[in-house]
């Protein structure tokens, strides 16, 4: 232990170093100077937790739009959406190119048709009869002077030789064309 007159004789020494005033004035500033820092970081306090709460309400709106509202589609949803509509779209073009096909082969017959009935339009069957009757007539003419004369009553032909008979030749259903005309001309030559 220290004597106590060794004490205060240190002390004593150390008296004129302290001065109660001076002392005073350096407590009440480092008050202050605690009392400054302590309201700068209340502030600071403050203020971060003003800029935590802004960020909480950003943060809990950028967590709001990133999730996926109910009236979304899944993307596996979406994905069937598309690949359904694909489909449809392909079935439809498929159904549209058919109808087109039908189209151009109904729209093929009808031109075919409308030259049909022009073609019916513009023929004329009584003209085209007398055709024939005159047709026919100028060959039986022409038969006729050749020496054949058709009697298609009795399915025979009257044949006129080069000397003046008359023969008689039954066109029968068995015979051969080829033997009739052969027979008929032999008759008309001699």
């Amino acid at each position: 232990m220290i004597p106590v007159e060794e004490a205060v004789k240190a002390i004593q020494e150390m008296a004129p170093m302290i001065d109660p005033d001076e002392d005073y004035v350096a407590i009440v500033e480092a008050e202050e100077k605690f009392a400054e820092s302590e309201a700068k970081r209340r502030k600071e306090l403050e203020e971060a937790y003003s800029r935590l709460k802004a960020l909480s309400k950003v943060l809990e709106a950028a967590r709001v739009s990133s999730t996926r509202p109910k009236s979304v589609l899944s993307i596996e949803a979406h994905t069937a959406t598309l690949n359904e509509l694909d489909s449809s779209r392909l079935s439809l073009a498929k159904s549209i190119s058919d109808a087109e096909g039908l189209l151009a082969s109904r729209e093929a017959e009808l031109a075919v048709l409308k030259e049909e009935t022009q073609s019916l339009e513009v023929y004329d069957p009584a003209v085209e009869h007398i055709k024939d009757l005159d047709g026919t007539a100028i060959r039986l003419q022409v038969y006729k002077g050749l020496g054949f004369e058709p009697v298609l009553e009795k399915s025979k032909v009257i044949v006129r030789s080069q000397s003046g008979d008359i023969h008689s030749v039954p066109l029968g259903v068995g015979t051969p064309g080829m033997d009739v005309t052969g027979q008929l001309w032999n008759l008309a030559a001699s």
